[in-house]
């Protein structure tokens, strides 16, 4: 059946493409659990690849930003489902653990990504969530509970690194705003999503960016992408078709004319 895309159970997501392809930067404030039923799943951090085919799973930590590539393979369209641990889940889940039981001694990883390939238990618990998804039929909450802690377990059976990863409840550290801007302005990120990846709320965010700059934040990006976009036409090296989508803009129109509003003639100038 055609699935509309994507479809949302209280963080347990269905990703179906039939036909296109996709890319999308993810930015995952909670840890997820990423099961591929078919098609293939390529993520990248940096310069490292992270390659899922059928039947895998990865599980990304949070707080990380991930650029997934999301194929057709073997003519099978992609279709994966995501699992979403939110804090409180945790939380929960770790307050009423036996803490005797705990392995001692684990220190806490330094990945981010972690390929899981193939398990019986893991294997399991997605495919049991399908048929809701093909039925359109929401689960109920006592379901989705059921399910999360079904996947705490499989994660801590996989690997004992998973306990200190899952159970950290720090808060993450503040990073250096303009160091990350600089670093990822051309990136499509949401004010909401580089509040995030800078440690803050998106509130927090504001005020101190405020502190900074006398720009907003939105007006920065854009100034930044005309500078760098500047610079590479003035090398004569770079077409303007090109340029405007290294740096970040989307519509080739808008890149013209606020190209033109801040050095007063057009980039094909």
């Amino acid at each position: 059946m055609a699935y509309p895309d994507p479809i949302n159970y209280s963080g347990i997501f269905l990703s179906w493409y039939h036909q296109n392809d996709t890319k999308c930067i993810h930015t995952n404030a909670d840890h997820n659990l990423i099961y591929l039923y078919s098609g293939k799943l390529i993520i990248e951090q940096g310069n490292k690849e992270t390659v899922i085919n059928p039947g895998e799973c990865v599980f990304v930590r949070r707080n990380h930003r991930v650029k997934m590539n999301k194929l057709s393979s073997d003519g099978n369209g992609y279709k994966g489902i995501s699992m979403t641990f939110k804090r409180n889940v945790l939380r929960e889940f770790y307050n009423k653990m036996d803490k005797k039981s705990m392995p001692k001694n684990v220190q806490m990883p330094e990945k981010s990504i972690f390929k899981i390939s193939l398990r019986p238990d893991i294997t399991s618990l997605f495919q049991s969530l399908t048929p809701y998804f093909d039925s359109l039929v929401k689960p109920t909450d006592e379901i989705i509970k059921l399910k999360e802690q079904e996947g705490i377990y499989c994660l801590l059976n996989t690997d004992k690194n998973f306990y200190p990863v899952l159970f950290d409840f720090t808060e993450p550290w503040k990073i250096d705003i303009l160091d990350f801007m600089y670093e990822n302005y051309m990136d499509d990120l949401t004010m909401e999503e580089i509040a995030v990846f800078t440690g803050r709320s998106l509130a927090t965010f504001k005020r101190d960016f405020a502190k900074i700059s006398d720009l907003t934040p939105q007006k920065w990006l854009i100034n930044k992408r005309l500078e760098v976009a500047y610079n590479k036409l003035q090398s004569g090296n770079k077409k303007v078709s090109d340029v405007y989508v290294e740096v970040g803009f989307k519509n080739l129109s808008h890149f013209y004319t606020a190209f033109k509003k801040q050095y007063g003639f057009s980039p094909g100038k």
